[in-house]
């Protein structure tokens, strides 16, 4: 099938735009691919050092017979979920090696953090930073640089994008990511939403909630529903940088052991072949990908940042205009919590990535002729792996979706248009989830309700202050106030508010978590507050409309006297309550430097 005009005109945009910053990149690339391997290279001292605690016989294998020499970047810690299986990689991926004559080390540990367990909590203000503490990981890791190609272990939210912003800036070194995959489907989502609300309404108590809780969240795996962790391997996929179909395997799956020492096959060579370094995988037509398979499947709401900081790595300018026309023609394939009610097991098993990759391809709605980690093309990512007598290999997935509820060909899709909208106005600009919001949520014209912190729309909530139709804008929330935290624990006094049948949206210049769905959120909004935007010219009683079909955003003030405001500022207690404590200070550098939302919220630039 032919490439999609659209799809067409807005990768030659991309490409056109980044002419100068890719061709640098490029050339930096090439120059260090150039190099000499280490251990010809580096001085003796530098070498002993290196590799001062490997065994006799991987110092023979790296020193006399040259072997290459692997570098594993993880980000294991047993109190996240999804990476706790982590722990027993590394001496899987180092038998691996030495089974194939390399060797392979544990360069660098990053940090990871659970947003589920900030949310709501002072410690979410680090979060979006820890995006790039992770990309500094990573380099601290890799710039050893005693390594042939590199194994990326990484599932969660900052995790994935940090890895990868990480590693381009390493665009020479072939490098395959290794996911762990989800847990076993627990409580279904929506029942654990519905606890979630009554207990917004006073109406059962915590020993309940908690219950509910950990129901759903009960093993080790990935939380089971299309936030920001699931929506990362369904963008690695898209671009290539996994073994075709790794992303959704359970952790203790036999399988997934077999696709974690491909993964280290893969990066040594493949029939003969090498890798393709990253800084060659990650192209304009790769990110495109990415971009498409976001919208596809309506995955998470971060992406929208973490995609243009990762592409800005790769020395690729990409902005939200290229999403908003990219999801003009990219139709909704996917329902998975929030935008329905399978989990991503379900989702995996109605034929997951690859069904929506191949009808991507086959639509010429994604680019089928880009490298990947395999090689050429992206063919292979839409078959299915599985074990035969102990034997790895792939067959290609049924034509046909295992479940139409849940997962549709492009030529009968939930929706003609993508799960993501940009929204524009005298507000700024801002994005919206709308595959995740009943239809007919997706106006909303309503009084504007004002707070500088989401602990004071709680306090209103109970205080019964809310109960109307209202457009609640939570503003100072941006990556320079605070840090841009996630405000997914307005969704159940939101949600109470419109199960009650009142007119309700979010407007904040905050994030709202991959798993926030059901209430209109205009989010993101950039400029934000504290950087001179717009929210901070709203007053309590201001008519705001959110229009998701129109894709505009708009205070219905009179123009003259909108531009007469005087901006608020946010209070002295809320400034130095963002700025102090469980080790924000150490961040304020990052919240001085970083770009705005739609630059990618970068602190490195």
């Amino acid at each position: 099938m032919p490439l999609h005009p659209t799809v067409a005109a807005v990768t030659d945009r991309i490409r056109a735009r980044s002419a100068d910053t890719r061709r640098v990149y490029l050339d930096r690339t090439a120059a260090m691919a150039a190099r000499r391997r280490a251990v010809d290279r580096t001085g003796c001292s530098n070498l002993a050092h290196a590799w001062a605690a490997l065994p006799a016989s991987d110092k023979l294998r790296v020193v006399a017979e040259r072997a290459p020499n692997l570098a594993i970047v993880t980000a294991y810690n047993d109190m996240l979920s999804a990476h706790q299986p982590y722990e027993g990689f590394p001496a899987v991926i180092r038998d691996e090696a030495r089974r194939h004559g390399a060797t392979a080390q544990v360069a660098g540990g990053v940090p990871a953090m659970c947003d589920g367990v900030t949310q709501g909590e002072p410690g979410m203000e680090l979060s979006l930073f820890s995006r790039d503490t992770i990309a500094m990981g990573t380099a601290v890791a890799l710039t050893h640089d005693m390594y042939d190609g590199a194994l990326l272990l990484g599932v969660c939210d900052k995790i994935v994008p940090g890895l990868l912003i990480g590693a381009l800036h390493f665009g020479h070194l072939p490098c395959v990511f290794v996911p762990a995959g989800p847990m076993s489907s627990g409580l279904p989502n929506k029942e654990r939403a519905a606890v979630r609300e009554r207990h917004a309404q006073g109406l059962v108590g915590r020993e309940t909630l908690l219950e509910a809780e950990s129901a759903s969240y009960h093993g080790p795996g990935t939380c089971t529903f299309y936030g920001t962790a699931n929506s990362n391997q369904m963008l690695l996929e898209a671009m290539g940088l996994h073994v075709p179909g790794a992303a959704f395997v359970h952790p203790h799956a036999g399988l997934r052991e077999a696709l974690t020492r491909e993964a280290v096959r893969t990066v040594l060579h493949r029939a003969g072949t090498a890798c393709a370094p990253i800084g060659q995988v990650v192209d304009e037509r790769a990110i495109v990908n990415a971009m498409a398979a976001l919208l596809a499947t309506g995955g998470s709401t971060n992406h929208l940042i973490h995609w243009v900081a990762v592409a800005r790595a790769a020395g690729i300018l990409i902005d939200w205009n290229d999403f908003s026309e990219l999801s003009s023609v990219v139709p909704l394939l996917s329902r998975v919590y929030p935008n329905g009610s399978a989990d991503v097991n379900a989702f995996e098993t109605a034929g997951g990535p690859g069904f929506v990759l191949r009808e991507l391809v086959d639509s010429g709605l994604a680019h089928g002729d880009v490298t990947t980690v395999r090689g050429p093309g992206l063919q292979a990512y839409a078959t299915v792996p599985s074990l035969e007598d102990g034997r790895l290999h792939w067959v290609p997935r049924p034509t046909a979706s295992g479940d139409d509820t849940v997962l549709r060909p492009a030529a009968d899709p939930f929706s003609p248009t993508g799960g993501l909208r940009l929204l524009q106005g005298n507000l700024g600009r801002a994005v919206i989830k709308a595959s995740a919001v009943p239809q007919d949520r997706h106006v909303i014209e309503a009084p504007a309700r004002v707070f500088d912190s989401q602990q004071a729309l709680h306090a209103a909530f109970k205080a019964g202050e809310l109960d109307r139709d209202v457009v609640a804008v939570v503003r100072f929330q941006g990556p320079r106030a605070n840090g841009m935290p996630e405000l997914h624990n307005l969704t159940p006094p939101l949600s109470v508010l419109q199960d009650k049948g009142f007119r309700v949206a979010l407007v904040t210049d905050g994030r709202m978590s991959g798993a926030s769905g059901k209430v209109p959120a205009a989010i993101h909004v950039s400029p934000e507050a504290l950087a001179g935007g717009s929210l901070a010219r709203v007053r309590d009683g201001d008519v705001i409309r959110l229009d998701a079909v129109a894709g505009t955003l708009e205070a219905l003030v009179p123009e003259r006297e909108w531009a007469a405001r005087e901006p608020a500022s946010r209070s002295a207690a809320e400034e130095q309550g963002c700025a102090h404590g469980l080790g924000r200070e150490l961040f304020a550098g990052l919240r001085r430097n970083v770009t705005s939302a739609e630059e990618g919220a970068v602190t490195w630039l």
